[in-house]
């Protein structure tokens, strides 16, 4: 790999030299180019230096904050269930899971959708996950207790409720990096604002200029 690296900065540097000599240095389209290179990088160590800067952990905390500030707790529920095409299917799982076969293993046995490979297991949910017969029934469960089955557009299902809990904020460093890069793109927003707010800008085609400040770049 350093040997490929210093290959690539040799012929580099020996066909710089050859253009210098052809005088390609000296031309309009290099200084444009020129320019556009020094920019670019200047581009680079402000946003390194000032934009990223500014992403520091008291910023982080503070914006954490003020998003735990706005949380509302909601109550959910852990859930198990076993879906199946008809009524007198669901039925009979019952009767077995009454007579003391376990939840998951007939739900790993008869159940038709991927939560037979977890048991019926479906996690927890809150309120709107589920379509309304299934939430409806599943929040009226006492916890271990077994529904009778309920119907839905995709079958009969029978559900067990494992848990019922209220949600909680997420802790900050499970949510670190969302929030860094929030406040990256916050920095980024206000600062470079007011740099365009303090700079005279000028766009002689109209519609283009019109395009520009219609998508928020002025």
């Amino acid at each position: 790999r350093r040997a490929f690296l210093l290959t690539v900065l040799i012929d580099m540097k020996v066909m710089a030299n050859a253009a210098r000599e052809a005088g390609l240095d000296q031309t309009d389209i290099f200084a444009r180019r020129l320019e556009y290179l020094e920019e670019r990088s200047l581009r680079r160590a402000y946003f390194s230096d000032v934009i990223e800067a500014g992403v520091t952990d008291e910023a982080i905390q503070a914006a954490y904050d003020e998003v735990v500030a706005d949380f509302e707790p909601q109550p959910e529920v852990r859930a198990r269930h076993i879906l199946v095409p008809t009524i007198e299917e669901a039925q009979s799982i019952r009767a077995e899971i009454e007579g003391g076969r376990s939840f998951e293993d007939a739900a790993s046995e008869y159940g038709t959708d991927g939560t037979k490979a977890t048991g019926g297991d479906l996690g927890y949910f809150t309120s709107g996950m589920m379509v309304q017969p299934f939430e409806e029934a599943a929040f009226a469960l006492e916890v271990g207790q077994l529904s009778e089955p309920i119907q839905t557009q995709f079958g009969y299902h029978l559900i067990k409720l494992e848990d019922r809990r209220v949600t909680s904020a997420p802790a900050l460093e499970g949510v670190r990096g969302q929030v860094a890069q929030q406040v990256l793109y916050e920095t980024f927003a206000r600062v470079v604002g007011e740099l365009k707010d303090n700079a005279e800008i000028e766009i002689t085609d109209p519609a283009l200029a019109a395009e520009v400040e219609a998508q928020g770049g002025l």
